[in-house]
């Protein structure tokens, strides 16, 4: 499993990396799960870490606006993003959801082939009226994504593995994995769910809160991370 950090600013980042994150992931908290930051953060960001590790970057909870997602996930692959994470927040359809995803492909793509695209659905799908993210990685594979990713879509300290079960995640990472696409498990991971994911073997896991000392509000610890890492 390789670990992805989500800080909001460069020092973060750098905390980050130092404390051995594999992907180093910009957000903003404040605007939601997968909160967009602004294109000079990330710029920012990738110019503290180098060439070191790969930087990627949220560009919203999105509603079923392809062309405006489509715009943003071009912004963040232009200020230096090599992963591009959407979330389909109150994308309703698979109709919808392919509309969206093959979009934002076709927007990031045709800048670089080599930028990857991250779809992410929500756990908690059914609380936020959400389509299901077990319809993801077909839907995902499709249109042409890299990745597909689970997250909370509501940040009030509930976990993935609250609203998904371990046979329910573990099928979710198998049927993206025999489609030859990349998976993540994020969504207020915490360090006592670690067995669980060892178990899961997602390729990727994200998290924020467990290395700000549990509040996702608060500032990543480069210690924390330490920690995290040595126990994957």
């Amino acid at each position: 499993m390789k670990l992805l950090v989500s800080p909001i600013n460069p020092e973060e980042a750098i905390a980050a990396h130092h404390g051995g994150a594999d992907i180093i992931d910009v957000k903003n908290p404040k605007e939601g799960s997968l909160g967009a930051n602004f294109p000079w953060i990330i710029r920012s960001v990738k110019e503290a870490i180098g060439t070191k590790k790969p930087i990627s970057a949220a560009i919203g909870d999105f509603d079923y606006k392809p062309g405006t997602a489509s715009l943003a996930a071009l912004g963040a692959a232009v200020a230096g993003a090599q992963y591009i994470k959407v979330g389909l927040y109150n994308v309703q359809t698979e109709e919808q959801a392919f509309d969206m995803l093959s979009n934002i492909t076709k927007s990031v793509k045709e800048l670089d082939p080599e930028k990857k695209v991250v779809a992410c659905g929500y756990s908690d799908y059914k609380r936020i009226n959400s389509i299901s993210p077990l319809l993801l990685p077909a839907i995902g594979k499709q249109a042409g994504v890299d990745v597909v990713m689970v997250d909370t879509g509501i940040k009030d300290g509930r976990s993935t593995f609250e609203f998904m079960t371990e046979e329910e995640l573990t099928l979710f990472i198998s049927a993206i994995r025999d489609l030859g696409l990349m998976s993540a498990i994020a969504g207020s991971l915490k360090f006592e769910d670690l067995p669980m994911l060892k178990s899961i073997n997602p390729d990727i896991i994200g998290i924020r809160g467990m290395v700000c000392g549990g509040d996702r509000n608060s500032c990543i610890q480069e210690e924390l991370v330490v920690k995290l890492k040595n126990a994957m």
